[in-house]
């Protein structure tokens, strides 16, 4: 199958190994994956905050990327940006008036998975060939869980992880207070929420707290040095490019 990846800003920008994760992973199962060089934001941060109108220019452009890829699946490592596409773009697209840019995300929209929705829901695969000896803790991120319903599909994917001891977070449907501006909007009770959940990570024991959304992993990763509790945050796509 041939696979374009939807990179995401902060992959980009800040975790490029957690697209080379990716595509390590699809790669391994003997998927071509290409990169459209004209992606850039998805424009959640502006449709999230308002801003919906500015957001329609950034829709336009991902449209006109990955319409040009040639791909039969177009696959990011975030349920965040993932359900941006999936759940806003067509309500976008359908506003602006744009009966081309319309039929265009129609077509495009079916074909944009989350990195574990496109592995197991997909292509029913659950074992990448990934070993991984260390204690994690899974942390299910809100657009992963509530807009895109992945379901345990990331659990299964840990749980077919050869070597890795994979412990219960408590509470782990709780957010964990980042939600984009939501954490400079509101500092105090995205600092609270933070609390909670590494007090919850910290129960755990484990060595490792992995997620599908870099966003959420910098916040924690954020609080987790603060504490220095020598905890590491890792994307999902690193432990199953592990070997």
């Amino acid at each position: 199958m041939r696979v374009a990846l939807f990179i995401t800003c902060l992959a980009d920008t800040l975790f490029p190994e957690v697209g080379r994760a990716t595509v390590t992973v699809l790669e391994r199962l003997g998927h071509e994956v290409v990169f459209p060089e004209e992606q850039t934001c998805c424009g959640q941060m502006h449709a999230n905050t308002g801003y919906r109108a500015e957001s329609v220019p950034l829709v336009r452009r991902f449209a006109r990327a990955f319409e040009g890829a040639g791909a039969d699946a177009i696959v990011c490592p975030s349920g965040s940006c993932t359900a941006m596409v999936r759940d806003q773009y067509a309500g976008l697209a359908a506003a602006s008036g744009d009966a081309g840019l319309e039929a265009s995300v129609t077509a495009l929209v079916p074909r944009v998975f989350e990195l574990s929705q496109f592995l197991v829901g997909e292509l029913g695969v659950e074992d990448v060939g990934a070993a991984f000896p260390h204690r994690v803790t899974y942390h299910p991120t809100c657009h992963s869980l509530r807009l895109l319903r992945v379901g345990d599909a990331p659990l299964r994917l840990l749980r077919a992880v050869r070597g890795i001891d994979l412990v219960e977070l408590g509470e782990a449907e709780a957010c964990c207070g980042f939600g984009g501006t939501f954490a400079v909007k509101n500092a105090d009770t995205s600092t609270a929420m933070l609390t909670d959940k590494l007090q919850h990570v910290l129960a755990t024991g484990a060595e490792v707290c992995t997620a599908a959304d870099s966003s959420c992993l910098m916040h924690l990763g954020g609080g987790l040095s603060r504490r220095r509790a020598g905890v590491r945050t890792m994307h999902l796509a690193e432990i199953l490019a592990a070997t």
